[in-house]
């Protein structure tokens, strides 16, 4: 079988879960000798020599083929975000821009580039992440006369907290309308693709993500260096409103009347940072919080084996990849309840995003009680054995062969 997958994000270059969950996904589809062609925007010039290894999977390589195309879009920029910060002029050459005026004039030039690829490559079956390949997927369908599986990581309404952008819900409304079956990451996606965008439950096939088995950095056995009489507790991730670094600070002020031997980690970018870094400081938390900025590879293994609990306080999360891998590195884990990885792990504690004295409460006893911290790190790492690469890939497989009989 031979898949033409058109997406935005691949290791390293990631601005979250999404290139992670695409990296893992054509891994587990390479194991089980599915031929995968990704189709991804094209990093800056000073970051070529880095794309050496994402041709990577040295191991599969014969089955997963990177084809670049020339942007630099990234998938969670607003569009004036993108203009303030990509808009380059090629005054004294041709005087056109270099990648376009804006994020949607990057979509267009990466659906006109993924359709020449979608003519030159031979596959089976098309599959588009996310709304900025819609189109190209839409087109590229019409074109070649097979058929088209979007995926859908996190709606608009997700991102936005219910304020969408109207251009990028009706692209996105036009790849989920358009597909001939919709792959969502979990149940909660699911229902808010019915609710959002009236998409037929019969059309959607939920698969929830794994993660890698086994990887060195799960045994770094890291410990923190800030101070041994404090307990550590994390927040990782985007930090933007989706994601709920504001309910965070506010839980960590109460936990704080409480337990005084707290230091409170913050890894992450995004748009709300520098409110987030205000509301800290108005609270008092200057010298109890670390906002340490974007971590990477090892670096994020590290920090949350240096954790004593990990806490994923998102408002609306599709899933919650991170959670697994804090459950890896044995991390008791923290997580609200409108989370798509909530459906599915049992061995660790929940809580409604808003719910900030819930949230405080929980804290608190893991922080006083090493037994519970234990038996959740323990339990959490052995329940996290079970999600694997294979078995998203194995429910992928079987949607690409549904879609192909039709």
């Amino acid at each position: 079988m031979r898949v033409l997958m058109l997406g935005w994000e691949f290791p390293p270059f990631k601005s979250g879960g999404l290139g992670t969950a695409c990296y893992d996904l054509t891994k587990g589809l390479a194991r089980r000798g599915v031929d995968v062609t990704f189709v991804m925007p094209f990093a800056p010039d000073n970051s070529k020599a880095e794309f050496v290894r994402l041709r990577g999977t040295r191991e599969y390589a014969k089955h997963i083929k990177i084809t670049h195309v020339d942007t630099v879009l990234t998938p969670y920029k607003t569009a004036t975000q993108y203009d303030a910060e990509h808009h380059v002029n090629t005054a004294g050459t041709s005087g056109k821009d270099v990648y376009g005026k804006d994020l949607f004039t990057e979509v267009e030039r990466y659906t006109a580039a993924a359709m020449r690829i979608a003519m030159d490559e031979p596959h089976d079956v098309i599959h588009a992440h996310d709304w900025m390949t819609y189109k190209a997927g839409i087109l590229a369908s019409k074109k070649t006369k097979k058929p088209l599986v979007v995926h859908i990581h996190a709606t608009e309404f997700d991102r936005t907290g219910g304020s969408p952008n109207s251009h990028i819900s009706h692209r996105e409304f036009e790849g989920l309308d358009a597909a001939d079956l919709v792959i969502a990451n979990s149940n909660w996606t699911k229902q808010n693709v019915m609710h959002h965008y009236k998409i037929p439950s019969s059309k959607i096939a939920v698969v929830h993500w794994g993660i890698e088995e086994d990887r060195p950095e799960y045994h770094l056995n890291h410990r923190s260096v800030i101070n041994d009489n404090e307990k550590v507790v994390l927040f990782l991730g985007r930090v933007t409103l989706q994601k709920g670094p504001d309910y965070f600070v506010e839980t960590a002020a109460k936990v704080l009347q409480h337990e005084k031997n707290v230091r409170f980690l913050v890894a992450g970018n995004g748009d709300m940072l520098p409110r987030t870094i205000r509301r800290a400081a108005d609270l008092g938390l200057a010298d109890k919080m670390n906002f340490l900025g974007f971590l990477d590879g090892a670096d994020v293994h590290r920090a949350f084996q240096m954790a004593d609990l990990y806490v994923m306080p998102s408002v609306s999360e599709p899933f919650g990849l991170v959670a697994l891998e804090a459950l890896k590195n044995g991390t008791p884990v923290l997580m609200s309840k409108q989370s798509g990885v909530s459906e599915v792990v049992h061995n660790a504690l929940k809580t409604d995003f808003w719910d900030v004295d819930e949230m405080a409460n929980k804290i608190v006893n893991v922080l006083r009680h090493p037994a519970l911290q234990h038996e959740l790190g323990q339990n959490g790492r052995k329940e996290a054995d079970k999600f694997t690469l294979d078995g998203p890939a194995h429910k992928v497989e079987e949607c690409y062969k549904r879609v192909m009989e039709r």
